[in-house]
């Protein structure tokens, strides 16, 4: 397998060759080149030897490096391969829940494990054959963040809709044998995957401790738009009542027996509970802060700390849209740390984009911004940055976040974290 390349990084290794672009990689170490993950391992070892192919010759480079020297090639793709798609057909997907008018990456199925490596997605691992899970064992590729959502073989089959789902747990076990390790998570649907079977998820799961380093329950996501799939009950404060239940019988447990909590419930279920969240050591260093799992934690701990900083504020007021799930939780956080000059208000916005059962922040849209912010007294408007595009300027309806700002004729400040907060507050 050759893999064109595109370009080579001024100063590098490769430019010392005398490689240029057009040429093509042939092979690193005498393997073949499967994609990035394959470069980067043979390319950080000291001794290399590299076939490039020129025009109808092949050339070969022997030579001596630093380790992890990086050799300066670069390709046409990420991955230097076809990033590989979701196969299944999960009763809960959500992507098949999106209404018209979404932006079209986000009706790409992706489930390619060398992205849950390089970008922390979570991967079900249904369309790994036995052949690439020894690739990933080989390269030593972790941590992965996997979806087992059911370790029942039958019941995560039925899930994912794919008789691939039953070999979840071999796959973990193979994993773990090799030593690596990976993140775990549960989406978890009412009357279906939650009671005895979540018992025996996190039973199972917790077997492969120091290797299973986490697993995350997420309750279900559905959105106005599901004609024609599977009938789901939507999650309420009583599932999400007995799911923390049940998380909190098995950190107490695993704490005294493995010395971790290892089970973590979103941050949606303890605002749905209307339960307080649990200590910042309890989250453990918050392994899965990009899932939604101690969110609020976080961000109250970081805007009480930088609250000590006491910066001199000028007078103002400033309106914070987001999600309704998470607005009394802001409203008491602002209340207990409140900064002299400044008004912030708190402004919870119906999804009308998704639906009213959709509650959280991070999928809130330009229209509904627009429509529901119009006219509230302010000098700026902040919400978080998961709205928008990563790298982008852009909500998942497409709005501009500068259109945004000219419809509602006032800044808009999106928010990474707690001491951005706080700074923007005072600013």
């Amino acid at each position: 397998m050759r893999h064109k390349i595109h370009a080579v990084r001024d100063g590098s290794i490769a430019q010392e060759l005398g490689i240029v672009p057009g040429d093509e990689l042939v092979s690193l170490g005498g393997n073949s080149i499967v994609d990035w993950i394959d470069y980067q391992a043979f390319s950080c070892e000291e001794d290399i030897q590299m076939v490039i192919r020129r025009g109808g010759e092949e050339i070969e480079f022997d030579f001596e490096k630093d380790p992890y020297e990086p050799l300066g090639l670069v390709f046409g793709s990420t991955l230097m391969s076809k990033e590989r798609e979701c196969v299944n057909h999960c009763m809960f997907c959500f992507v098949d829940q999106l209404p018209a008018g979404t932006r079209k990456t986000l009706h790409v199925k992706d489930d390619d494990w060398r992205q849950s490596l390089m970008m922390g997605n979570f991967v079900t691992l249904t369309n790994v054959s036995d052949r690439e899970l020894q690739r990933i064992i080989a390269r030593r590729a972790c941590p992965l963040y996997i979806s087992v959502h059911a370790t029942d073989p039958d019941l995560r089959s039925r899930l994912l809709g794919t008789p691939r789902g039953a070999v979840i747990m071999d796959q973990l076990r193979a994993l773990a044998n090799a030593g690596l390790t990976f993140h775990t998570q549960a989406v978890i649907c009412p009357e279906i995957n939650d009671g005895a079977a979540l018992e025996k998820t996190i039973a199972d799961l917790s077997e492969l401790i120091p290797s299973a380093l986490s697993l995350a329950l997420v309750p279900v996501g559905l959105t106005d738009h599901r004609e024609g799939l599977t009938p789901l009950t939507p999650f309420n404060a009583r599932y999400a009542r007995d799911v923390i239940g049940i998380a909190r019988r098995w950190q107490r447990r695993l704490k005294e027996e493995k010395g971790t909590c290892f089970v973590f419930p979103a941050d949606e279920m303890y605002l749905m509970a209307q339960q307080d969240f649990p200590p910042d050591e309890d989250y453990e260093g918050y392994p899965q802060i990009e899932n939604g799992i101690g969110l609020c934690r976080l961000l109250e701990t970081q805007f009480s700390d930088a609250c000590r900083a006491n910066l001199p504020a000028r007078p103002k007021r400033c309106a914070i849209a987001c999600g309704t799930s998470v607005a009394p939780f802001l409203k008491d956080m602002l209340a207990a740390h409140p900064i002299d000059g400044v008004i912030c208000s708190v402004h919870p916005l119906t999804n009308t984009f998704f639906g009213s059962t959709v509650t959280v922040s991070g999928l809130l849209t330009g229209g509904d911004i627009a429509a529901q912010m119009a006219g509230v007294p302010c000098d700026r408007i902040l919400l978080t940055d998961a709205a928008l595009r990563e790298g982008e300027d852009v909500f998942l309806d497409g709005t501009k976040l500068s259109d945004l700002e000219a419809r509602l004729g006032k800044p808009i400040v999106p928010v990474r974290d707690g001491y951005e907060l706080y700074r923007v507050l005072c600013e």
